[in-house]
């Protein structure tokens, strides 16, 4: 995975921050709410998570799908990590692909962040709380950590024991109203959706307090990509938390997702053959 510049990191990250975590000078309360503590081989693999993910976003960009196995690490703020994120790789890797996109085209980039993880992703609402062009939903458990959430643009609570059909209910009531927004938006539809594919909000899950069958995750993944192929905006998703009591059931829930993406970027390549060539295309 490539390693995120203090620049790209500093996109999302106060510089202060950013220097604490790179030489090691962060405190022992500091390391305590990140939940590990500092090694240099914990800042490298945070920076090469970010940079998985502003990787992934380039190639979804260029082709409608990419997935980082990693990633999804919302609960970080500007000023500091929490809950064993040390960056928020979304953040940045949004601002990243802002920034490049400026350079080519007269309109700004709008990203949407589609947060499916079983926690509220209250790091990336923060940072966001005032910046118009990246709209956050996150749909989470009521009752699960951070006990302290951050307003995001949308947020859809659940409570202890939700099984599919509500959860798909509430799902897709938070996509219509995400694409209505932008519909009502100046600059319309997103150019970009991030996706935190969380396998927590699974039944088995240590940590998640939902009910979701493996069938449900599926159809869960599968809305967000169809919804998105709809309206053709790129996905860049992030594998985002999994806590199994067997690591092999995690380990399966996230092969749905890809396989899943990998349909996507299938039918997402089929839909822009058929589409006839620009005026003036050689």
């Amino acid at each position: 995975m490539p390693l995120a510049s203090v620049a790209e990191l500093t996109l999302g990250h106060t510089p202060a921050y950013v220097a604490a975590v790179i030489d090691g000078t962060l405190g022992a309360a500091e390391q305590r709410e990140i939940g590990f503590p500092w090694s240099p081989q914990m800042a490298e693999r945070s920076r090469r998570s970010v940079g998985a993910s502003v990787a992934a976003a380039r190639v979804a960009l260029a082709g409608g799908v990419a997935v980082n196995l990693a990633g999804g690490t919302h609960h970080a703020y500007a000023d500091r990590g929490s809950g064993f994120c040390v960056f928020n790789d979304v953040v940045v890797a949004a601002r990243v692909m802002q920034a490049e996109w400026q350079h080519r085209h007269a309109r700004p980039l709008h990203v949407a962040v589609v947060d499916l993880d079983v926690h509220q992703g209250n790091g990336t609402a923060a940072i966001c709380r005032d910046d118009e062009s990246i709209y956050t939903l996150s749909l989470h458990g009521a009752k699960n950590f951070p006990f302290r959430k951050e307003p995001s643009d949308l947020d859809v609570e659940l409570p202890d024991g939700c099984g599919d059909d509500d959860y798909l209910a509430a799902l897709d009531g938070a996509l219509a109203q995400m694409w209505a927004h932008h519909e009502a938006a100046p600059g319309g539809a997103p150019g970009l959706i991030f996706f935190l594919a969380g396998a927590d909000p699974h039944e088995a899950d240590r940590l998640g307090r939902l009910k979701l069958t493996a069938a449900g995750l599926a159809e869960r993944d599968r809305r967000v990509f169809a919804s998105a192929l709809q309206r053709g905006v790129p996905v860049a998703v992030s594998m985002a938390g999994g806590y199994g009591r067997v690591i092999e059931d995690t380990v399966a829930l996230q092969l749905n997702t890809l396989r899943l993406a990998l349909a996507h970027w299938q039918a997402w390549a089929s839909q822009a053959a058929s589409q006839p060539p620009a005026p003036g295309a050689a």
